[in-house]
């Protein structure tokens, strides 16, 4: 298979659609609402049958590499507080979508290489940790540290991993279960860059997916040759550190460099879902967070569904480069990266105003994306028509 065929992102050794994960839990038991997007058990911890749980486990990925290389460059530690952030939220951002904005108790487990990774910035890690959490509780958001654990493991990675687990308590009836996520809805898009009420700085918008890719197909051989602790020897020399800026580059048509563009901490939209749902939950009817597999992700959720996105946000400036200087197919950017918006809310279309008019009070950029209609497959299999630059890309599961 050429390289063409199986993509960049695959060519690395990393999945967008995770077949492998997927083809293993698919026959697993799927909870008690198997159409949500996290897995709901009953409440194993209390017992009541009005009651639910929800754990869920993700981490900041690669992108912790990026903060080493950044480290090890200028011996700024503090950029491990962002990594602590972006393993936060990638699985906050997931429970919103099920409506878990209360009772949730997180911790985390980092793995690191002690030759290369100083205790400074376990420091920062665990300060950073604390830090956000503190900012999400003063917006509302019902989180709490339940510890965690640091392993010092230098035979099984060269660098350092940052995982978190979260745990949930909520009333089954308010669980979005994924039951009304159907044909006959308006799709709203909420932007990953620019600024947010809650955030301090400028979002490029990558958040933590497809790092894998966007390290490699940026940032030049001075990495490759510096930092072989960075990659997989495994790969083809030709995909590992293949492009032409260093981190402390300027990001063509951005007011960022290229390492604060793809070290910019992963947008929690918390703050914004949480005044919605307090507000009235039953104008949503779906969320779904575009984190793996991008704009495809939703093929996984809702029955007899036929998702179409005809009028996206603006393609954030990182996501142009990243396929401008790695000749990335359009059809995998779209798989792989958020491409300018990670939370979409789907509604009743009469709904829309008010809920874009919530995210711009928010300082989130937000607008109609697309819809849904019945499925137009034979065996009504859910499918994705996606607008880009007059052309309409097509995804099935």
């Amino acid at each position: 298979m050429t390289l063409k065929e199986l993509g960049r992102y695959a060519a690395r050794g990393v999945s967008a659609k995770k077949q492998d994960v997927h083809s293993a839990i698919d026959k697993l038991d799927a909870g008690i609402f198997p159409g949500a997007f996290c897995k709901v058990t009953p409440d194993y911890l209390t017992g009541s049958a009005k009651l639910c749980n929800i754990t869920h486990s993700d981490g900041s990925g690669t992108k912790s590499i990026l903060a080493y290389l950044h480290y090890k460059e200028t011996g700024d530690a503090s950029v491990f507080r962002g990594i602590a952030i972006d393993s936060i939220v990638m699985n906050l951002d997931d429970l919103l979508c099920v409506g878990a904005i209360e009772r949730i108790l997180i911790s985390n487990t980092i793995n690191r290489n002690p030759h290369n990774v100083s205790g400074a910035v376990l420091k920062e890690l665990i300060e950073g940790t604390e830090d956000f959490l503190q900012t999400l509780r003063d917006a509302g958001i019902h989180i709490h540290s339940g510890g965690g654990e640091t392993a010092d493991v230098p035979d099984i990675t060269g660098t350092l991993t940052v995982d978190s687990c979260a745990t949930v308590i909520m009333k089954r009836k308010e669980v979005i279960n994924g039951n009304d996520l159907v044909p006959g809805l308006a799709i709203i898009g909420l932007s990953s860059y620019g600024k947010a009420a809650w955030e301090s700085s400028l979002n490029s918008g990558i958040g933590s997916n497809g790092l894998t890719s966007a390290r490699h197909d940026l940032l030049s051989p001075y990495y490759r040759g510096k930092y072989p602790e960075t990659y997989s020897k495994e790969t083809d020399p030709s995909l590992i550190y293949c492009g032409t800026y260093k981190l402390s580059d300027a990001l063509p048509n951005s007011l960022q460099t290229i390492g604060e563009a793809l070290l910019s901490p992963t947008r929690t939209y918390a703050p914004l879902i949480a005044r919605i749902l307090h507000d009235d939950p039953r104008k949503i009817k779906g969320l779904i967070h575009c984190s793996g597999s991008g704009q495809t992700k939703c093929l996984r959720f809702g029955m007899g569904v036929h998702f179409v996105k005809n009028n996206l946000l603006p393609i954030p400036p990182l996501f142009i480069e990243i396929q401008k200087r790695s000749g990335t197919t359009w059809e995998e950017m779209y798989r792989v990266y958020n491409m300018g918006h990670r939370m979409e809310i789907y509604c009743k279309p009469n709904h829309t105003d008010t809920l874009i008019s919530h995210a711009k009070q928010s300082g989130i950029d937000a607008q109609v994306i697309g819809y849904t209609e019945t499925s137009k497959k034979d065996d009504l299999a859910n499918h994705l028509s996606l607008t880009h630059a007059g052309k309409v890309l097509e995804y099935t599961r």
